[in-house]
């Protein structure tokens, strides 16, 4: 597993989503502590995203919701 402070994810990450892509983990740390692990998706998981199909819901829209809770 490699490891990275924050600032260093945030400056090179793109070589981290390279290693990720080619099978490495890594994990982020922020003052020491890790915060974060970024680890590549496995085959049989990337092809069931696909498949998912839209959630449609009855009612009220959850963006009326949400602002009709706010202004509450």
């Amino acid at each position: 597993m490699l490891s990275a402070t924050f600032s260093e994810f945030r400056n090179k990450a793109k070589d981290y989503f390279d290693a990720v892509e080619s099978g490495e983990t890594v994990e982020i740390l922020r003052y020491g502590k890790p915060i974060a692990i970024i680890s590549p998706v496995k085959a049989k998981d990337l092809s069931t995203w696909k498949k998912a199909s839209p959630i449609n819901l009855a009612g009220i829209s959850l963006s009326r919701a949400l602002l009709s809770a706010r202004k509450e």
